[in-house]
């Protein structure tokens, strides 16, 4: 009887070692897996490699639990019926449930659960070990579990697809981001996760949204004298600037500041006797509907750092540089010849007065907002895509949670706005405007 007893303890230990290796190789982190494996750690290399093969795993686990509990079961209701006859069973029964599910199955999860990668490590040997004695009979019974799915006609993925993986990379960098939002190092961290969202949508946004509009680039006409246009770059803060013949839409070349510097230097004649056009760089188009990951690529491959943007009619639309793309990654990047122009500002009463061209992305990125930017770029056209129509100074609409009010309008474009965030009770259920 005794040497029951010690065998039912050692099968409930076996019971707590499969339930606790369950939940820790599953809970266990990937990255940080995979990090100790590229410092040599052998048991982390187990680990991942049980986790590539996660369906033989979790039937080794099953059979081995299913067999031990059942096994420990059964000594116990005999060993129990010899001692107190028919009642035994009923013993037997609420004995063994209570100690398979606090000590088989409740205290090794949690254990396992509040330290699943140290536990994920020292099982792994004997997991691996475990699996290849009983790797035919798990053969076995992924044979039949297959065969049975597909009487029903369910297909078995093994593997994430793309957008799924992305998906998951993006939960757990918004996870990281909330875990540490009260932590000493929670600005760092948003803005490390900031980043790399920013990565992620490379190749979703195009250069449309990033671009600077030809309204604000500073450009150069042939035709003006040399002297005008070195007077001109010397005065830009900008190192590259268009050249146009004509009109603003017929760029015929791209000047760089110091291919001028060194012509000037290089002719020691007066400037009106230059040939600009000689000087500039052919100008590059790309087409407006480019996405950042391939421009990025783009300026790699051609080791260039300025494309001007173009519409499908071959319209001037804009320009985008290098540091354009760079900026959408780690956020504003300024040197000591830029114009800081922020573009927003926050009141008193804790509203924040925007300027119309500043772009969604840059607002949402700043402030943590999600005001959506696939159907406009900048506030400006998400307030005229929302209001479907060209709002007078002083009108206020309401919707995505905010509430944004027409400060100053030229023309027909909106100059500058003024955003507040709604109480969650205050927005109505569909767009408010007020004179």
């Amino acid at each position: 009887m005794y040497g029951a007893i010690v065998i039912i303890l050692f099968l409930l230990c076996c019971s707590a070692f499969f339930a606790g290796a369950e939940t820790a190789l599953t809970a266990a982190s990937r990255p940080r897996m995979h990090a100790l494996a590229q410092q040599n750690n052998r048991r982390a290399r187990i680990v991942n490699d049980l986790r590539m093969r996660m369906e033989q795993v979790i039937a080794a686990l099953l059979l081995g639990n299913n067999l031990v509990n059942i096994t420990a079961s059964a000594l116990a209701t005999s060993v129990l019926i010899a001692m107190f006859g028919e009642h035994g069973v009923i013993y037997a029964t609420a004995g063994m449930t209570v100690l398979v599910v606090l000590f088989g199955e409740v205290l090794p999860k949690t254990i396992a659960i509040n330290n699943p990668d140290r536990t994920a490590l020292a099982v792994a040997p004997l997991m691996r070990a475990f699996i290849l004695v009983v790797t035919p009979f798990t053969k076995l019974i992924g044979w039949m579990v297959r065969g049975t799915l597909m009487l029903f006609g369910a297909r078995i993925v093994t593997e994430l697809g793309r957008e799924q993986t992305e998906e998951e990379l993006r939960g757990a960098i918004d996870l990281h981001t909330e875990t540490a939002k009260h932590t000493e190092t929670s600005t760092e961290i948003r803005e490390a996760g900031a980043m790399m969202h920013s990565i992620l949508d490379l190749n979703e946004v195009m250069v449309l949204d990033i671009m600077i509009h030809r309204q604000n680039v500073t450009m150069v006409d042939a035709e003006q004298p040399p002297s005008e246009t070195v007077a001109q770059v010397l005065a830009s803060p900008h190192t590259r600037i268009p050249i146009y013949q004509g009109n603003p839409d017929n760029i015929v070349g791209v000047l760089h500041a110091k291919a001028l510097l060194r012509a000037v230097r290089a002719q020691n004649q007066p400037t009106d006797t230059l040939d600009i056009r000689a000087i500039a760089a052919k100008p590059w188009f790309i087409p407006s509907t480019t996405t950042l990951l391939a421009q990025l690529r783009a300026f790699r491959e051609r080791r260039e750092h300025f494309a001007l943007v173009v519409d499908e009619y071959g319209a001037l639309l804009g320009i985008v540089t290098l540091e354009d793309i760079l900026e959408e990654i780690v956020g504003e990047i300024d040197d000591e010849h830029d114009v800081r122009v922020r573009g927003t500002r926050r009141a008193a009463d804790g509203s924040i007065d925007v300027e119309g061209q500043v772009t969604i992305r840059d607002l949402n990125r700043q402030f943590g907002w999600r005001l959506p930017d696939e159907d406009a770029s900048t506030i400006a056209g998400l307030v005229l895509h929302e209001a479907r129509r060209i709002p007078e100074v002083g009108q206020i609409f309401m919707f995505h949670g905010f509430r944004f009010e027409v400060l100053e309008r030229h023309r027909n474009r909106i100059k500058r706005v003024r955003i507040r965030p709604l109480e969650p009770a205050s927005e109505p259920p569909s767009l408010a405007a007020t004179a």
